[in-house]
């Protein structure tokens, strides 16, 4: 038997980011959208661990113990004093190095398929203890819609959504290393005091009524000056999707992906469409929001 998980991207329409800590991480008040794009994790019974990858820019995907998804595997089967001897197959539709959670996904993906493939009964709270362990975003990946994320962004809280909003997501030439843009701003906050992040009351009401026009003035994402000073080409992008009508402009998380809320599908398609044809990006991907977290679609007999 084999066990399939489908598991969504995310996008952060709120990322408010404090000073770095002790232990090298920042504090941060993180609200998590997730959306409609999807990565697959399909776990098999296998003589020893091995993962394989398909799908857009499979290539640039690690293959070795340090992919998420093995190491979700590890994690799980170290707990249950068994080997982690599965096949993990990555079927990618998110975008690599993207900024959009693809490998935290995959890390999701994978705790919750060799869960149901070994019967281990994990608890909501333990699987997400390993999530917690594996990545700061992987808690998210596993439980998906809307949440606000603190701590490191592992400590979650639901959050309520009114509605269906309507994204536009481009996809750059290159990735950008979500270490090197903290980084980045480290560097550029150097000498100031920077304030406790704290969610933005006017975003999660607006959320929380579903009303685009309320979250496109409200989305913010303190890495986005640290994303465009290490790939300037970003702005362009942005200008792009602004002047084709899109409610706000965004690096999605530490990029170099960057979002467009549209007002309704028309939108986002006359978006998407200019985009395509703008010169500023590789692809152009529409989604919805919010999406369900990590799922199992189905056992397969091989």
């Amino acid at each position: 038997m084999s066990v399939t998980v489908r598991v969504p991207a995310k996008v952060n329409v709120q990322l408010a980011v404090g000073a770095a800590r002790p232990d090298g991480f920042h504090d941060l008040a993180n609200v998590f959208l997730a959306v409609g794009l999807y990565d697959e994790v399909t776990v098999t019974p296998a003589d020893e661990l091995r993962v394989t990858c398909a799908g857009p820019d499979a290539d640039q995907v690690p293959l070795d113990r340090t992919n998420l998804a093995a190491r979700a595997a590890i994690a799980l089967a170290e707990r249950r004093g068994i080997e982690p001897a599965v096949h993990l197959h990555i079927t990618k539709d998110i975008p690599v190095a993207g900024g959009m959670a693809g490998g935290s996904a995959d890390g999701a993906g994978a705790l919750l398929a060799c869960d149901a493939l070994w019967g281990t009964g994990a608890s909501r709270a333990e699987l997400l203890a390993i999530c917690a362990e594996l990545g700061s975003d992987v808690p998210f990946s596993l439980v998906g819609g809307a949440a606000l994320g603190t701590g490191r962004g592992e400590r979650l809280s639901a959050l309520e959504v009114g509605g269906t909003f309507h994204w536009v997501f481009a996809m750059a030439g290159r990735g950008l290393s979500t270490p090197a843009v903290f980084r980045e701003f480290d560097r550029m906050a150097e000498g100031r005091e920077l304030p406790e992040p704290e969610a933005s009351a006017e975003l999660l009401e607006a959320l929380a009524k579903g009303d685009p026009d309320a979250l496109a003035a409200a989305v913010s994402n303190d890495l986005q000056p640290a994303a465009l000073s290490l790939f300037p080409e970003l702005a362009d992008t942005l200008a792009a999707g602004r002047d084709a009508g899109a409610l706000t402009a965004l690096v999605s998380g530490s990029g170099p992906t960057t979002a467009f809320l549209a007002r309704d599908p028309e939108s986002a398609a006359k978006i998407a469409d200019a985009l395509r044809t703008s010169g500023t990006c590789r692809t152009v991907r529409t989604a919805t929001a919010p999406a369900p977290g990590a799922t199992v679609t189905g056992p397969t007999r091989q």
